[in-house]
């Protein structure tokens, strides 16, 4: 006959204690709880942010036919293996400049023994972003370029230019890409009308602003006249100062002119002179 067990279903049970191999009751071990853990901090600051703030991209994507300087080559893309036809990945032999598309110009591209882009250092690629507009000049001026006064109306609205900071030129000819044409803006002379920095600005910034870096939407430093007649002085200025620049960035008109953090990242070639860039901005949700 089976005993029927002394509790009910709803009775709590006493457990009988563990019993040695000597006869002896064994002493259970307290439990001991767990310490709440708290978020490690930067996790908690990347919660914040995704949940605070907007990224922006500023990178074209690049292709091949993409605009280019006629020195360089174009791009060319080699399917190597796919698995559209039964390979085990896909996989892609790239050829181009390094100067090809939203790109990072290093000294070096200009300076002989000056840093290549394995010598810029991770520090350098999180900035304060500062967006100098011009947008509206250039659209009745294809050739204007930021002045002085640019920069003091920066400065009367927002304080000054922060020392260590990146300085975007905003003149919206990004959004011509993926125009050649149009992003060359040539004359009958062949001659480019297009905006770029000038001298007076660039000197400020470099010298009294103690800026890191510059960047740009047009696809050089100079004026589309200056390059146009072969005249690169300015980006020479900027890299002979141990700055490095973006060139052909994109989106200016979706980042506030203060405020914003930026992200400029590429590849590390070993004493490399250039190479495409992927550049992003941050900044608070209005």
């Amino acid at each position: 006959m089976t005993t029927p067990h002394p509790h009910g279903p709803g009775d709590a049970a006493t457990a009988e204690p563990a019993v040695s191999a000597g006869g002896t009751a064994a002493t259970a071990e307290p439990a001991v709880p767990s310490a709440p853990r708290s978020e490690p901090p930067l996790w908690a600051l990347h919660r914040e942010l995704l949940g605070t703030t907007i990224r922006t991209d500023l990178t074209h994507a690049f292709r091949p036919g993409q605009p280019h300087a006629a020195a360089f080559p174009d791009e060319r893309r080699e399917t190597l293996m796919a698995t559209a036809r039964g390979d085990a990945c896909d996989l892609h032999l790239y050829t181009l400049v390094g100067q090809w598309g939203t790109h990072v110009d290093p000294p070096s591209h200009f300076v002989t023994g000056a840093r290549t882009l394995d010598e810029i250092p991770v520090d350098e690629m999180i900035l304060p972003l500062v967006v100098l507009d011009i947008s509206d000049r250039v659209a009745a001026d294809p050739d204007a370029v930021p002045t002085l006064d640019d920069v003091r109306a920066w400065e009367a609205r927002n304080g000054r230019v922060p020392a260590g900071s990146f300085v975007a030129l905003r003149t919206d000819w990004s959004r011509r890409w993926p125009d050649a044409a149009a992003m060359a803006n040539r004359d009958a002379d062949g001659v480019s009308h297009c905006p770029g920095w000038s001298a007076e600005v660039l000197r400020h910034l470099i010298e009294e602003a103690h800026v890191t870096a510059i960047g740009h939407e047009q696809a050089d430093t100079d004026p589309g006249t200056a390059a146009s007649a072969g005249d690169f002085g300015l980006e020479r200025y900027v890299l002979e100062r141990d700055r490095w620049q973006i060139e052909l960035m994109a989106g200016l008109h979706r980042v506030p002119e203060a405020g914003a953090l930026i992200v400029a990242t590429w590849p590390r070639p070993q004493g490399g002179s250039g190479f495409p860039a992927r550049v992003f901005s941050l900044h608070r949700a209005p």
